[in-house]
């Protein structure tokens, strides 16, 4: 689902800024046109990329689902449905930025469950099972069965809902606590807090991400942003 207008307000911290003209500047030079671009605030465009915004997202827990360092320079929050089309090509996005960013600990990413139930009848039954796995296998399991997901499915209610309890066997899963799991909808709590994390962060679409600094600061990326504008945006968090 393509991301709506986002909200925005003023920024008031001391690095808002050059953070902003970093990123401008890095989106530029790779050939992203941002018209009407200030200092303080990247324009909303058809190809729109970062808005600095004051974001009431919900802290990190030992309950996210968290690939890298959770101490990392940038923690990027992803609030993902596994049944979007953008979703799944934003998926291999991050698995890059990650193969990249992941292992020196520089950046983290940390998957929180958003099912457009409008949209995809199936997603959040999907979202469940993932949440099982994690529940199940720890989080290792969690983001294998996730990926495999997104592997499997060709977007927009395309997975059978018979692969759910296949993937949890080919991941190793105990595969009768999975069905338990899955069956009794027991976890359902976990995908609906993340669904209310989403709307008070304002995010009317999927993917849509947040940009966490080592400071505390915050941007929100909206939509499915190709690898080099998104190393772009990281590059100028980091501070490179």
């Amino acid at each position: 689902m393509p991301p709506e207008t986002s909200q925005s307000s003023a920024p008031t911290n001391h690095w808002i800024v050059p953070f902003s003209i970093i990123i401008a500047g890095a989106l530029i030079g790779a050939g992203i046109y941002l018209s009407g671009t200030t200092p303080k605030k990247l324009a909303n465009t058809q190809r729109q990329i970062a808005q600095i915004e004051n974001i009431n997202v919900k802290p990190l827990s030992e309950d996210d689902h968290i690939r890298g360092n959770p101490n990392a320079d940038v923690v990027i929050i992803e609030f993902s449905d596994t049944e979007c089309p953008f979703c799944k090509q934003f998926h291999l996005t991050m698995k890059r930025i990650m193969e990249e960013y992941g292992a020196s600990g520089k950046v983290a990413w940390v998957y929180r469950q958003l099912p457009i139930d409008e949209l995809h009848t199936r997603a959040r039954n999907e979202a469940l099972a993932t949440e099982c796995a994690a529940d199940i296998g720890g989080n290792g399991k969690f983001w294998e069965y996730l990926d495999e997901i997104f592997e499997r499915t060709n977007s927009n209610d395309s997975l059978d809902p018979a692969e759910l309890p296949k993937i949890a066997k080919d991941i190793g899963l105990d595969t009768k606590k999975f069905d338990e799991c899955l069956g009794s909808k027991r976890l359902a709590g976990k995908v609906e807090e993340d669904k209310i994390d989403a709307a008070n962060v304002g995010a009317r679409g999927t993917p849509y991400s947040v940009i966490i600094t080592k400071d505390g600061e915050k941007a929100s990326i909206k939509g499915s942003q190709p690898y080099d504008v998104l190393k772009a945006v990281i590059d100028a968090a980091i501070g490179y």
